[in-house]
């Protein structure tokens, strides 16, 4: 095959591994959600945003506005860097909330020589689509306290006043999340950490040298952490969740290979909900030739579990996606955009991409006596990347819960995967084979055609 052969077929595949129902720009590299936040029954997603898909650009806050959390207008960045100011290195993440009928965002200021992203704070007067200029609310860690990482503020209200997270690493391989606390949104005084622990393995799961986007929520009565565990040879790893007054059992909050850097709203309609970043499992050099990378996962509902572990939904309103009539889902022909619905474990999942033999697969299965569900994405292409190792999700199924088995939620590359018992694992596939893809079901299932986020 030609490089241009080879481009073209970039190119092409890129179209179709495009999501479409999930939040991203047309173009450009997408990576952290931030601050969702409700004014005046308008829902506005900001988001870590460059307009072309090169990592060298500075990051931007783009904007997104829906009025059911699943139709979503995008529209001019709401922020960018200011040249020569407290963020001309880049926006980057951060939240958002309320003050006076006012959207008030607080996120960290990049600037590559200094050794911390400041907390800056900017305010909206034209209902959240564009800040003015920041300013320092919260002082750097002092040197001799030997941090090693401090951003990504998260603001909630607390009885009459405020607080603050901010994400830390701390020395010797000790992740923590920061607190503060305030009166106004503008003066700022620090109070005893949230959650910090040194690094080690807790179920498998290696729980970092720093936390960074740490959210915080109210479930069932308890205070509940949510962090993304980081380390400086390994970048992003895994989003865990934690309750303050039990930390020592951080549990995941997705189970697959592509959700990172989660993003709270504490309070809607649909109770409190969870967005995250959609990874790409490719690598830089097709992201960067296809001109787009990332994707924001679908609004999640969140709640926590028996046994110490935040649970999750989509949103009601994704039904809303729904086209044309629903069919049974053994060997239907799909789309790109489609949600495969299987009411009862045990069953067998196959999405088949093409002809070809052995055609290009994911497969789940769910298997009732074992509670798990495994998803396989290992044959899902032949020339692009596939990924590893099968993903397990335990303890997937609840058969009282009134949910069906499985939801699969499908957008082009992206895979979202919701159970029964609240399990949910993303993951993303980049099949060479453009739809119609075949749905193969052992088991009762049907299948939706979904429309487009706009």
């Amino acid at each position: 095959m030609s490089e241009l052969d080879r481009l073209q077929r970039v190119q092409v595949a890129a179209a179709y591994h495009q999501p479409r129902y999930h939040v991203r720009p047309p173009r450009g590299f997408l990576n952290d959600p931030n601050g969702p936040v409700v004014l005046d029954g308008v829902v506005h997603l900001y988001f870590q945003s460059r307009p072309v898909a090169d990592l060298t650009v500075p990051v931007e806050w783009g904007h997104a506005t829906s009025p059911d959390f699943v139709h979503w207008q995008l529209h001019r960045p709401a922020m960018a860097p200011l040249p020569d100011g407290l963020d001309r290195d880049g926006c980057w993440s951060g939240n958002t909330v309320v003050d006076e009928g006012r959207i008030r965002a607080f996120y960290s200021g990049r600037i590559h020589e200094l050794p911390y992203q400041s907390v800056l704070s900017a305010v909206s007067d034209d209902g959240g689509r564009t800040f003015g200029p920041p300013e320092v609310v919260v002082a750097d860690p002092a040197p001799e306290e030997g941090v090693t990482v401090f951003r990504d503020p998260f603001v909630w209200r607390a009885g009459d006043g405020w607080r603050m997270a901010v994400g830390c690493g701390y020395p010797d391989d000790v992740p923590a999340v920061r607190q503060y606390a305030s009166d106004d949104l503008r003066t700022w005084r620090r109070v005893d950490d949230l959650a910090s622990m040194t690094r080690h393995q807790h179920d498998g799961l290696d729980l970092g040298s720093a936390w960074e986007c740490p959210q915080v929520l109210e479930l069932d009565g308890r205070t509940v952490v949510v962090v993304s565990t980081w380390t400086p040879h390994g970048g992003p790893m895994e989003v865990l969740a934690l309750a303050t007054d039990d930390p020592g059992r951080p549990a995941l909050v997705d189970h697959g290979s592509s959700f990172y850097a989660s993003s709270a709203l504490r309070e809607s309609e649909h109770g409190p909900l969870l967005f995250g970043w959609v990874r790409e499992d490719r690598d830089q050099q097709q992201w960067a030739q296809a001109g787009w990378a990332g994707a924001l996962s679908l609004p999640r509902q969140v709640w926590w579990a028996p046994d110490d572990t935040v649970r999750s939904a989509p949103v009601p309103s994704v039904d809303g996606l729904r086209r044309g009539p629903v069919r049974a889902a053994d060997g239907a022909q799909v789309g790109a955009q489609t949600e495969i619905v299987v009411h009862d474990a045990p069953a067998t999942v196959r999405l088949r991409f093409g002809q070809d033999d052995p055609a290009e697969v994911v497969e789940l299965v769910l298997d009732a006596g074992a509670g798990t569900l495994v998803l396989d994405r290992t044959r899902a292409s032949a020339s692009l990347a596939s990924g590893g190792a099968p993903m397990t999700v335990d303890d997937a199924f609840d058969p009282g819960s009134g949910r069906p088995a499985a939801r699969v939620f499908v957008d082009g590359s992206v895979i979202e995967v919701f159970t029964s018992g609240g399990r949910v694992l993303t993951t993303r596939v980049y099949p060479s084979s453009p739809p119609p893809w075949t749905v193969e079901v052992d088991g009762t299932g049907e299948v939706w055609d979904l429309g487009d986020a706009s």
